[in-house]
C-alpha cells in the first residue's frame, strides 16, 4: 500500500463527520438506527483492506473519496466546497460516486457507474466497498422487490468495477450471494 497522510485522512474524516452530523440509517429491526458516520467508517475500513492488496494505488485519493463519498449525495455540501477543501481530483471522484437525482431511479446507478469508470481505480474501489457495506443486512422495512433490485444493482456494480481490486470484488460477491437469505 502506498503511504498515506494522516493529516489528509483527519481533515476528510472531520469534514464528513460534520457534514453527516445527525444523520442515521436503518438497522435490522425498527428499534436500531446507526449514526451515518458508522457507514463512512466501515467503507473506509474496507478501502484500507483493499489498499493493502493494491500497493500501487494512491491511498490518499482512495481514503479521502471513501470518507467523503456521500457528502454530495446526502448533505448540502457542494462540489465547489469539496474542490476547494480537497482538490478537484477528490471532488471529481466524489461527484462520480454520487447519483444524479434528476434521473429516474432505475437509471441513476448506470449513470454513476459510467462516470466512475472514467475515474482512477481508487474511486472504483470506494464503490465496491460502499456496496459491500450496504449489503451487510436487509433493512427491516424493505420489500422483496426492493431487496431483489438491490442485489441486481450490486451485481451490476461488481461486473463493472471488479477489475479495480480483487479483494473488494470478492467481498462484494460474497455479500451479494448472502443478501436477503
Amino acid at each position: 500500500m502506498s503511504a498515506w497522510s494522516i493529516e489528509a485522512y483527519e481533515k476528510a474524516w472531520q469534514f464528513a463527520a460534520l457534514a453527516h452530523k445527525g444523520q442515521t440509517y436503518k438497522g435490522r429491526t425498527p428499534d436500531i438506527n446507526y449514526d451515518y458516520i458508522t457507514h463512512i467508517g466501515m467503507v473506509t475500513t474496507r478501502v484500507l483492506q483493499g489498499l493493502r492488496a493494491t500497493p500501487e494505488a494512491n491511498a490518499d485519493l482512495a481514503l479521502q473519496c471513501a470518507l467523503l463519498h456521500d457528502t454530495l449525495e446526502d448533505t448540502p455540501t457542494t462540489y465547489e466546497q469539496l474542490a476547494a477543501e480537497f482538490g478537484r481530483v477528490v471532488a471529481d471522484g466524489v461527484l462520480a460516486l454520487s447519483k444524479n437525482p434528476d434521473l429516474p431511479r432505475p437509471e441513476q446507478m448506470k449513470d454513476s457507474l459510467a462516470r466512475i469508470v472514467q475515474q482512477p481505480k481508487e474511486v472504483w474501489m470506494v464503490k465496491l466497498a460502499d456496496r459491500a457495506d450496504n449489503l451487510q443486512y436487509v433493512p427491516w422495512n424493505w420489500t422483496a422487490e426492493r431487496i431483489a433490485n438491490y442485489k441486481i444493482e450490486g451485481q451490476l456494480i461488481l461486473d463493472t468495477l471488479k477489475a479495480a481490486n480483487a479483494l473488494l470484488a470478492q467481498q462484494l460477491a460474497e455479500r451479494i450471494k448472502q443478501y436477503g437469505q
